[in-house]
């Protein structure tokens, strides 16, 4: 495969794939968090540049947005204003600093690839107010999609694979009390277009051709991705938790 194709297929990869994070489905996540809390703060944990934290003001407009995030991506996410304090490091590591501040948290695909999801759990119950409310998103992994994908598909590492009934079970033994948990919304349309990527990237004679195949197959999932989120093929889920009184 000559690089300068093997670059734009991979540019557009990327591109495509960047897609179903979207300002819709921001605006979905903060509507879903809104329907059982008006935040003061609420902290967006791996926000990168913050683009979650400013599509969810359009929607809570009198909520203090702030970031976390490992690299410098939160530092250029407040200078651009999308997020008003940056934190920069590990939730486990900062959680005794930034105790008690935030009415709400939000881990979008964030927890699976922790090195332990239950400490992360621990240091947003440190971080939240009393009655404070956690919001999370991971993929599901008895998607029917997730276990095409796995074949083949190089995860990072660690990698965590939590079920509904897991992440309940945790969250409750640590006094969080489940609110509501949404299996359809939160399914990404990017299954078709990961796996048509994984094959493309095994045959050399591809490159001229995957540019258009990647583009037709991220139309694929978005238009199926309706119906496909009301099946067993839906990729992921969402959970939100109020913190109990107690720590």
């Amino acid at each position: 495969m000559p690089i300068d194709a093997a670059q734009a297929a991979a540019a557009q990869a990327e591109k495509i794939l960047a897609v179903p994070y979207s300002a819709r489905r921001h605006r979905a996540r903060a509507r879903a968090m809104g329907r059982f809390i008006e935040p003061e703060s609420w902290l967006d944990v791996e926000t990168g540049h913050g683009h979650f934290p400013a599509v969810a003001q359009q929607v809570h407009p009198y909520t203090s947005f702030d970031g976390l995030d490992l690299t410098g991506r939160v530092e250029e996410g407040r200078r651009a204003g999308r997020v008003e304090e940056a934190h920069r490091g590990l939730l486990s590591d900062l959680a005794p600093k930034l105790a008690g501040r935030y009415d709400a948290l939000s881990m979008f695909h964030y927890l699976e690839r922790s090195a332990d999801p239950r400490i992360e759990l621990i240091a947003a119950r440190t971080v939240l107010r009393p009655g404070g409310h956690l919001m999370i998103e991971v993929p599901a992994p008895r998607s029917r999609y997730a276990r095409l994908l796995d074949k083949g598909w190089l995860r990072p590492e660690p990698y965590h694979r939590i079920p509904l009934a897991t992440l309940r079970s945790e969250l409750e033994s640590l006094g969080y009390t489940v609110v509501a948990t949404d299996l359809r919304e939160p399914h990404i349309p990017f299954d078709l277009t990961a796996r048509l990527a994984i094959t493309l990237g095994r045959i050399r004679a591809a490159a001229r051709i995957a540019v258009p195949l990647l583009a037709a197959a991220a139309l694929a999932d978005r238009i199926l991705a309706p119906l496909v989120s009301r099946t067993r093929f839906a990729n992921a889920y969402r959970v939100i938790a109020r913190r109990g009184p107690t720590a």
